[in-house]
């Protein structure tokens, strides 16, 4: 099992760990602050001993980092782990933007399903089944999670099972979500947010989150 340092401190730009099992082009690291694909939310970038990631992924409670071919790494080497902290500060906001989104769904239309979710650095998208348009709805859901997000309000997270590690984030008076990405500590942190709607097919709506500032530079 991976030590996943990225839930303890989501802050943490570099980390110094050893190599626990080589195979091939794959590589496990005792713990680890590089997030692998999970719910949605795209993989860190970054970097083992210098060595690019060229992908990430979850196996079970372990996360296997795929090197370039030579990457010369062996087991109970001590290496240091570098992410793209810009990249992973806009993946976490805007994951948090996208479970805000939805909750609100949840709360505010019976029946709603998610079918599917994507948080990149540039935006987040959920996907509804839903018989209508969404447009009209909206400026309201845009304007209640702004509201959210300008109250700056403290998000907490832990565990609900430690030995299965699964993750929860909570926002007092609003919601209990079970969620293991990584998040900002307050919605504050998010900056104000912009809904778009992307029709995909019949019965399916698709909601795209953005954030305003980065949409601005």
């Amino acid at each position: 099992m991976t030590k996943k340092l990225f839930w303890d401190d989501p802050y943490a730009r570099s980390h110094h760990t050893v190599v626990s099992s080589v195979d091939g082009c794959e590589v496990e690291l005792e713990s680890t602050i590089f997030f692998a694909f999970s719910g949605g939310q795209e993989s860190d970038q970054g970097s083992i001993a210098g060595i690019p990631v060229v992908s990430a992924r979850k196996d079970d409670l372990r996360i296997k980092y795929t090197l370039p071919p030579d990457h010369g790494l062996l087991v109970g080497q001590p290496v240091k782990v570098d992410i793209n902290w810009e990249r992973r500060y806009l993946l976490m906001r805007l994951h948090f933007a996208a479970e805000l989104v939805l909750e609100l769904f949840y709360q505010e239309l019976n029946g709603v399903v998610k079918v599917g979710a994507h948080i990149a650095q540039d935006k987040a998208r959920i996907d509804f089944a839903w018989p209508q348009s969404i447009s009209p709805l909206l400026p309201t859901f845009s304007e209640k999670a702004n509201q959210i997000i300008s109250s700056n309000i403290d998000i907490r997270t832990g565990f609900d099972d430690v030995d299965s590690e699964r993750r929860y984030w909570e926002v007092k008076g609003f919601s209990r979500v079970p969620c293991g990405g990584t998040h900002v500590r307050s919605t504050g942190e998010i900056g104000q947010i912009r809904l778009k709607r992307n029709n995909i097919g019949k019965g399916k709506e698709r909601v795209e989150i953005f954030l305003c500032e980065h949409e601005n530079t």
